[in-house]
């Protein structure tokens, strides 16, 4: 028996899947198929890295920062934004202070000498990284993870790979949840979370026991429900819920891995080098 699935143009609200299996439309970027999302970020990867030295990275961040707006996530976009500083950082310092064959001294102090050259290079490799990240980022701040799973094992992804996807992803929010449980289980018991760092530092002990033996005991649970489940199975499960999809879509799809094909060849034949 197989169970009803609203295709691309249906809609779910004519009874073809109970309300619990829909999701409130979010409009705008939000509402794109997620594998269009990863295909447009995967483009924006390749033209942050190959179309030009400047353009193309500034040409991503501003797509990346003007579909942020429209879906409403540029709040946690630059809080992504905020964690990555450090590398940028160090970036800067390593080649300001460290790129090989760089003479152009800004200032000589001693055996210590910064250069232009490095300064202008370590600024191209951290506007590269910067909107390399944020067009990753904001797949995942856009996406929900069930349609992202759903939607790669509907075009063919073996259930192997897509349990390893998934995995991946809800990885640092469930460790981060759990963490929070146990901070909060340990201050229930008397522990003290709180005051200076020396008293903070002697609670990690006590914190980091408990993360890593759940750590270990929830992947078992997940074996064991994965095997219930028959999860090694033979044959094609059938997706209670498919994210919606269009022809405009998948026009725009490929339309992005032909640029993508290109800037590859006109990297490979040394015509991209005459973008700035």
């Amino acid at each position: 028996m197989s169970l009803p699935t609203a295709g691309p143009g249906r809609e779910a609200s004519g009874g073809s899947l109970p309300d619990y299996l829909l999701r409130p439309a979010g409009g705008g970027y939000r509402s794109l198929n997620p594998t269009t999302k990863l295909v447009l970020a995967l483009g924006e990867v390749v033209v942050a890295f190959l179309a030009g030295t400047w353009l193309g990275p500034l040409l991503v961040l501003a797509a990346v920062v003007g579909a942020a707006a429209a879906a409403r996530a540029v709040r946690r976009l630059a809080l992504v934004a905020a964690v990555a500083l450090p590398v940028i950082g160090s970036i800067l310092l390593v080649n300001t202070f460290l790129l090989p064959g760089a003479h152009d001294a800004i200032v000589r102090v001693g055996p210590i000498a910064p250069t232009w050259s490095g300064l202008l290079f370590g600024f191209q490799t951290a506007l590269r990284l910067m909107a390399m990240s944020l067009a990753l980022a904001l797949v995942y701040l856009t996406t929900e993870i069930d349609d992202l799973l759903a939607d790669l094992e509907r075009r063919g992804l073996g259930r192997r790979p897509v349990f390893i996807v998934g995995s991946t992803l809800q990885t640092v929010p469930r460790t981060v949840e759990r963490a929070a449980e146990i901070v909060d289980a340990q201050r229930a018991r008397g522990l003290d979370t709180e005051g200076r760092f020396w008293r903070r530092a002697r609670g990690v002990v006590p914190l980091a026991a408990p993360l890593i033996f759940g750590a270990l005991t929830d992947v078992e649970e997940r074996t064991v429900a994965l095997e219930a489940r028959g999860f090694t199975a033979p044959g094609r499960r059938t997706p209670l819920r498919i994210p919606p999809d269009s022809a405009a879509q998948r026009r725009l799809r490929w339309a992005c891995l032909v640029l993508v094909a290109a800037l590859v060849a006109a990297h490979l034949a040394g015509a991209a080098g005459v973008l700035p």
